[in-house]
Formats: structure tokens, sequence, C-alpha cells
């Protein structure tokens, strides 16, 4: 990976770190499913001047489902639950254990044994945290459907990468089509249509601030960086990337409203940082990925097809 996508990357991160607190903040007053229906609504307009992704339309669904859809909903709904911003940043890279798993079953994409010590040291500075914050009694179902966010974004990311559109921008605005009717539709179910008439009518300046951010900086700029990048590396270089996600996270919660992380979570962030350096590959200067970083789109039709590695046969 070339020092520039390590730098979009770490952008990224530090982008979707500071968006729990944005969509906690802006969130008051309004029914999750709403506000993340109005997210969505949004992020699809460019649908209007940008080409579509140059791949089966089942694919570009398949990403707005589980990426945008099953993540966000439930994280809207988690972090209505009671979900502090800052656990919720950590809770939610579960998905980094979830991703190299089903990369490696649905792609073939086995990690090499540096990614997979990198994934095991990172998760065990995501168990120390997490452990430390449920002891404190956080809410079972909060958590739960925090974790069920998680899990939807791996498949999300395994869709993407398996796409291999490279242009992430477009990806990202042509598959949240897919979102806003099952979002408004669930929330009708659940909240009612005066909740979710009455949401709309009075969303005051706070909301339309945390929207825009989500809209422009988290959904725009990151996850059309983002899904550009899983076009180009395997699953197994990108996602470790997004372990950096809750030290922002935690950190901006922190800084913002006063939730602070005790020693463990300081221990286990430190712990975390030390697993995604190892496992994206930057151990020492002039390192170079290995051969098995080969954009998927790069690689020979029979090798994408075979889930081999620049044509040679995977035993």
């Amino acid at each position: 990976m070339t020092p520039r996508d390590r730098a979009a990357l770490v952008l990224v991160t530090l982008i979707w770190g500071l968006n729990f607190v944005v969509i906690d903040w802006g969130m008051a007053g309004v029914p999750p499913l709403v506000f993340a229906a109005l997210r969505f609504t949004l992020v699809m307009v460019p649908v209007l001047w940008l080409p579509r992704p140059a791949v089966p339309f089942r694919y570009v669904a398949a990403v707005g489902v589980f990426m945008s859809l099953g993540q966000f909903g439930l994280l809207y709904v988690s972090l209505d639950l009671g979900m502090p911003p800052g656990l919720a940043s950590l809770v939610l890279q579960a998905q980094v254990v979830f991703t190299v798993a089903v990369a490696a079953v649905a792609l073939g994409e086995r990690p090499l044994p540096w990614q997979l010590a990198g994934i095991v040291v990172g998760s065990a500075g995501l168990v120390l945290i997490g452990w430390t914050r449920t002891e404190g009694g956080l809410g079972l179902a909060a958590l739960a459907t925090c974790v069920l966010a998680a899990l939807s974004w791996a498949i999300g990311n395994v869709v993407a990468r398996a796409a291999g559109v490279r242009a992430g921008l477009s990806l990202t605005v042509w598959s949240a089509v897919v979102v806003p009717v099952p979002l408004f539709a669930l929330a009708l179910l659940v909240d009612g249509p005066a909740a979710v008439v009455d949401a709309l009518a009075g969303l005051g300046p706070r909301a339309a601030l945390s929207t825009a951010y989500t809209v422009v900086l988290a959904s725009f700029v990151g996850y059309g960086i983002f899904t550009t990048m899983l076009a180009r590396y395997p699953s197994a270089v990108v996602v470790p990337w997004i372990l950096l996600v809750p030290v922002f996270g935690m950190s901006s919660a922190w800084l913002l409203q006063g939730e602070r992380p005790d020693p463990a979570e300081l221990v286990g962030g430190a712990v975390l940082l030390a697993g995604v350096l190892l496992a994206a590959g930057i151990r020492r200067p002039g390192h170079r990925p290995p051969a098995a970083a080969q954009p998927m789109a790069d690689r020979p039709a029979s090798s994408r097809a075979t889930g081999t590695r620049n044509g040679e046969q995977e035993t």
C-alpha cells in the first residue's frame, strides 16, 4: 500500500471516529430510523449526475443493504438504546474480524500470518476495552444491536471487494438508493406516522448540521475512499486500518461529551493500535506489501474467479 493510500485511510478513520459523537449529538429528539433515512435520502441525490458503477446492480444493491441499511439502521438504534458513542466506535470494529473471516470463505483471501497476528492483537485490545465497559452495566440490547451492525458492515465490505468497483464515490451514492424506503417504512411501523411527520417537520439546526457531516464527510468522503481502497487491495490489508476508528471515536467522546476511558481502556487502545499497525503491514521503513496485496481488478481473470493470487493456484 502506498503512503498516500495509508494517509487517506487515516483520514477516513478520523472522520468516522468523530461521526459517532456527531450522530449522537444531532439525533436528540429524532427517531433513529428517521434520522438514518434522512441521511441516505441526501446521500443518493448525486445519482442524478454520477454514472452507475459498471457492475451488475445486484452488487450495488447488496452493498447498500449491508454496508448502509443494515449497518447504520442498527447503529442508530443502538445509540438510541443508550450505547455511548465512544464505546459504539469500539464495538463496531468487530467488523474487522467478521470481514476477514467472511472474505476468507467467500473470496478465498487467506490472511498472511503477520496480518492474522495483527487481527488477533487488535481484537485483544477490543475485548479488553469492551469487557471493562460492559462490567459497568451497559444494556445487552444496545450492545447486541451494535454487534449486529458490525456484522452487516463486514458483509458489505466483502461484497464491495468482490465487485471491484474503483469509483468508490459512485458505489457509495448508487448503493444508497435501496436504503431510504426500507428505513422510512420501518420507522412508520415502529414509531408511527405521527412521530415520523413530527420529526421531519421539527428538524432543528443540530439535526441539520449532524446530517450534513454524515452525508458529506462520513458518506461521500469516507466511504468514497474506503470502497476505492477495497477495490485496490485485499480485505485483510484494508479493513484492519479501521481499528483506528475507536481511537478517534473514544478520544472525541472523552473531549466533547465527557465519556472518560479508564486505565484498562487506555491499555486496550494501545494494544489495538499495535494490532492495526501490524495487520496493515507497517512494520519497517521501505517494507513492500506482499504479492497478495495485488488489487483484485489487476489480477488475471482466472485468478479472480478461482480465488488464486497472481495466477498461482492456492493450496
